[in-house]
């Protein structure tokens, strides 16, 4: 009964105090703010009418197909995409809820409403809802017209074979900067000898672009190629044309800052696999986040909405390391963050000046060396990143932090949409010094959910969960993607 009245008193606490610093610190991202929403749709005339029941394929345009497939809440208004998100975000932690309480069994069981057993807080809006995405990827195959040199975004399916690659000028998520690029490379692959590479066992060899763009209004653009039966030395002329194009041809109005090239026979592979050649500018481009500033290589990771990073990073750093006077003098509160899955090192790097100690884990090598980079140029003295899996690289580091004795330790995770590797989950269940976890997910309803359920359930032998159970006191979605169903939600984990 004492543990349940103490729990109870420290969710309302960490609410409360949540809730005050979150004032403070982020009241300019209201829904209500003055930064209003881009209210621009598609042209009038493609709006289906409210007396219109029933609506076919065959009613809509092309650009409303591809609408409805990348931006599908591009109809609604931006509060009743809110509203959307955050009942969805609601059910999973009912079923949370509801795994933790003995009411659900498993997965597979039938959905039931469940009595929340935490605060679910409304969704975090994003301060830009309109071209917010700082990077994009478009692919090549047949247009509308038939046409397979055609780059934009696919309507329909490979497995259905009915794929038809649409523009993406129209579609509200996307920047203007990102659409040019687009355009200026279809007509490039149009002029060139060389025909696309739609699949790879039937030969050509223009593959998509990827376009990133920072807030300062620098573009790097990464075309990717398949080389087939090319001799180096030919591959080499249709480098210099590319290079050519968008230097002092047609493409120089996309003014690219950086210009990628990488040849590969797989559909995708790293740096370390097939190197990006830099064909023109500079190998980087740089952002800032809450005061710090950050490189970013061809291939690192980065939040694709620059505003709503920073929500979720004030948002994620106020839960790892509480601190009442946010916005004030920064304060050191000592011990450890774990951050795994840390990425080009943005959480850890912005958290430093709370703790003592950094320790940030990546699998992606070139990510580590931006991390590393990133620390340096902010000149953050405590912090350590290291390359590899999390799982094989976690027990290690909990073995030290134990034998070390260096006072608390809060721990971050940022997974990818397939969750954590088991041993992960359970490096961290068995730690006692961990107290506190924010885990942060992008698609809590699919395998971090099981994440969370071998964080929180009862100690089990048979699995090695032998540690103390951390339970769910707080989530906090926050809106990466507007005119899009998909959110980041943060989910606090204590003990």
């Amino acid at each position: 009964m004492a543990l349940a009245v103490a729990q109870t008193r420290s969710v309302l606490f960490i609410k409360r105090k949540y809730l005050h610093a979150l004032r403070k610190t982020c009241l300019w991202f209201s829904t209500n703010d003055t930064i209003l929403a881009d209210q621009r749709k598609p042209p009038p005339k493609t709006h289906l009418r409210k007396s219109q029941k029933k609506t076919t394929l065959t009613d809509l345009s092309w650009e409303e197909r591809l609408s409805d497939v990348v931006t599908p809440l591009w109809r609604l208004s931006y509060d009743e995409q809110l509203e959307l998100k955050l009942k969805h975000q609601e059910r999973i932690m009912s079923q949370l809820s509801g795994y933790l309480s003995g009411e659900l069994q498993s997965q597979s069981s039938l959905p039931v409403r469940t009595k929340l057993s935490f605060p679910v807080l409304p969704v975090l809006p994003s301060p830009v809802r309109d071209g917010y995405r700082n990077k994009s990827t478009f692919s090549v195959n047949r247009g509308v017209d038939g046409n397979p040199k055609t780059v934009g975004f696919y309507v329909g399916t490979g497995k259905k074979g009915n794929i038809v690659c649409v523009n993406g000028d129209h579609l509200l998520n996307m920047p203007e900067k990102h659409t040019r690029v687009a355009r200026c490379y279809q007509d490039f692959i149009r002029l060139s000898s060389l025909e696309p590479c739609l699949l790879f066992y039937t030969g050509g060899h223009w593959r998509e672009v990827t376009v990133r763009t920072n807030a300062e209004g620098h573009t790097m653009a990464i075309v990717y190629f398949h080389p087939q039966t090319l001799t180096p030395e030919e591959v080499v002329v249709h480098k210099a044309e590319l290079l050519d194009y968008f230097t002092r041809g047609p493409g120089s109005v996309c003014q690219l800052h950086s210009l990628f090239f990488q040849e590969s026979a797989m559909t995708r592979c790293t740096h370390e696999q097939s190197p990006y050649q830099l064909l023109h500018g500079q190998p980087h481009i740089y952002e800032e986040q809450l005061g710090f500033k950050f490189r970013i290589s061809a291939d690192a990771f980065f939040q694709v909405n620059q505003a709503a990073a920073e929500v979720l990073y004030s948002t994620v750093r106020q839960l790892c390391i509480p601190n009442p006077e946010e916005g004030g003098e920064r304060t050191q509160f000592g011990g450890t963050l774990l951050d795994v899955c840390c990425g080009t090192g943005a959480i850890g790097i912005i958290t430093s000046p709370r703790v003592d100690r950094i320790i940030g884990i990546e699998l992606i090598e070139q990510a580590v060396e931006d991390a590393r980079h990133n620390a340096a140029l902010n000149n953050v003295l405590n912090c350590e990143f290291i390359p590899g899996k999390a799982e094989v690289v976690l027990p290690g580091v909990m073995s030290q932090l134990s034998s070390a004795g260096g006072g608390p330790v809060a721990a971050v995770v940022n997974p990818a949409r397939a969750g954590l590797h088991y041993r992960v989950v359970r490096a961290l269940r068995n730690q006692p010094n961990i107290r506190r976890l924010v885990y942060v997910s992008c698609k809590p309803d699919g395998d971090a959910m099981r994440n969370f359920r071998e964080l929180c359930c009862a100690p089990d032998p048979m699995k090695k969960l032998t540690g103390e159970a951390f339970s769910p006191t707080l989530a906090v979605p926050v809106d990466m993607f507007p005119h899009t169903p998909h959110c980041e939600l943060v989910l606090l984990f204590e003990r």
